[in-house]
């Protein structure tokens, strides 16, 4: 890559081509690491700055990173990025990073994350977050619990719990996001979804978002918008067995928008939490302009056609160019 074209997208994070080689200044990760280089994600973290507020960057060679990486407080922002060919999007990544933990093992779910990131002003580009725990028990991909953070075309693969979109404003966009139960779940976020293709597993129920905002003062919002749902590879899904949302706390707010519907989504779009405790006195579920086999049918009475589409500024606010990359918004 041409050096103006790193020094860009060291800067800017902006789309290109391929990025094979580390941009200026960043720490750099390797399977094969020599001198200079760090072996573990874990280990190119531990040599960050906590206090500097110099942004600050990790660039991981292509490879499989058996670990569960934490990223503390800093006061910089921080980016990672995982070398692909393509960055347009997740189908060249050539970095994952995995491990199998749930809360079979540990106290709560974020402990439970294969990235558990707590810091603010934090992107991460190109690299495919996995939990292989499967069925049985909450397994995350990534606890994102900080404001400004945004997501480029990474994969989070899991089945229950796999994104857990907790606290702040962030962005999702160009991903793949693949489970089954609550599989985009969290409080307090306000988290915009663009142009991620959302693949189910096979499951005799399934739910895609699981949103907890519990009062009206909670910001929490979860929009998808222009993307897609579908089986994921491999998997026969029957017909009308997955619902896009049901509320965690009854207060949840989730729309749909733009979006491309397969028949794996019930006709009645939306379910409550359960028999005897339905909380949807307060929810907020809408769709708009949606397609496809799943976008058909008679809506839970609880949900909603909209009449205009939800605006990314109305989700992340009016400030949000200042820190998404905005060359991956549809």
């Amino acid at each position: 890559m041409h050096f103006l074209s790193i020094l860009s997208l060291a800067v800017t994070g902006a789309l290109a081509a391929s990025r094979t080689s580390p941009p200026t200044g960043c720490l750099v990760v390797s399977t094969t690491a020599t001198s200079g280089q760090y072996k573990t994600v874990s280990s190119a973290v531990a040599k960050l700055s906590t206090s500097s507020t110099t942004a600050q960057c990790i660039f991981i060679y292509q490879g499989t990173y058996s670990e569960q990486v934490y990223v503390p407080v800093l006061n910089s922002a921080l980016t990672i990025y995982g070398y692909t060919a393509d960055t347009s999007g997740y189908a060249g990544n050539k970095v994952t990073i995995t491990q199998g933990l749930s809360q079979d093992d540990v106290a709560s779910n974020d402990l439970t994350a294969t990235l558990r990131a707590w810091s603010p002003n934090f992107k991460v580009y190109n690299i495919n977050l996995v939990n292989t725990r499967g069925s049985g028990s909450q397994a995350l991909a990534v606890s994102a619990q900080a404001d400004k953070q945004g997501y480029y075309g990474c994969q989070f693969t899991g089945f229950q719990d796999t994104i857990l979109a907790n606290t702040g404003a962030q962005v999702y966009a160009k991903s793949l996001i693949v489970g089954a139960t609550d599989f985009i779940f969290g409080q307090k976020a306000a988290a915009w979804f663009d142009g991620v293709d959302i693949r189910v597993l096979k499951a005799s129920i399934g739910y895609i978002t699981a949103n907890g905002r519990d009062a009206d003062t909670n910001p929490s919002f979860y929009v998808i918008h222009k993307s897609t749902v579908a089986a994921a590879s491999g998997n026969t899904v029957t017909a009308g067995a997955y619902y896009l949302g049901r509320p965690w706390r009854n207060y949840s707010r989730v729309v749909f928008q733009y979006t491309s519907l397969s028949a794996v989504i019930n006709t009645a779009g939306w379910v409550q939490w359960g028999s005897s405790d339905p909380r949807t006195d307060n929810v907020y579920y809408g769709e708009y302009s949606n397609t496809g086999t799943g976008a058909a049918g008679t809506r839970a009475s609880f949900a909603k056609k909209l009449s205009s589409p939800v605006a990314i500024a109305t989700v992340l606010g009016s400030g949000y160019t200042s820190w998404v990359d905005t060359t991956y918004l549809s």
